[in-house]
Parts: C-alpha cells; structure tokens; sequence
C-alpha cells in the first residue's frame, strides 16, 4: 500500500538518520464543520513503529495534539546502507499502512 508514507534513510558515521513524511488528515474531534455546524469526528494516527531488518527501533505513541500530515525524524545506530526499513502506522479507525525501503 505505503500511499501515505514517504520515507528516506541514510547512514553516516553508524547513525542512520530517518526521515518521514505521513499523509494523514489528524482530526482531533474538536472542531465544527463550518457549513453543517456539527462536530468532525476524531481520526488520528496511534501508534507509529519503524523496523530496522525485522527489529523494532522506534514506537511512537501519538494522539490528537499532532499535525496534519506529520513530519516525523529521528536516529538509530548500527544500520549499515542496504538494510531494510519498515515504517508503519495505526490510525483510531483502525487504517493502517507500511512502507518497506533500503538505507543508503
């Protein structure tokens, strides 16, 4: 699937610098729809993990306070150019989507 997700990862010096960008719409719940006057329903992204070949490097746990369309960025060591990443996440509605990519 990995519509929402765009990822790029590079390694330098043992740190891998991860950088993501996630297409979601992060409605907290508390907002009124302008022309109908009612509320707009909560649809949030929950949980976010990234996998370094198959073990867990990151698990981010978010809720309604985060952005729409999410940048997120972070460092790991002891990946080296050419391992494989895995970037996920779950929404409150349930949706989902992963993406699967090479270090450089």
């Amino acid at each position: 699937m990995a519509n929402s997700i765009k990822v790029r990862a590079k390694v330098k010096d043992d740190v891998t610098v991860v950088k993501t960008l996630i297409n979601h719409v992060m409605e907290t719940g508390l907002r009124k729809d302008k022309k109908t006057n009612k509320m707009i329903p909560a649809h949030f992204i929950q949980e976010v993990t990234c996998e370094h070949n198959g073990k867990n490097v990151l698990t981010a746990q978010w809720g309604i306070s985060v952005s729409k369309n999410p940048y997120l960025s972070f460092k790991f060591k002891g990946a080296k150019a050419g391992d494989s990443l895995k970037v996920s996440w779950v929404d409150n509605k349930g949706k989902s989507d992963s993406i699967e990519s090479k270090i450089k």
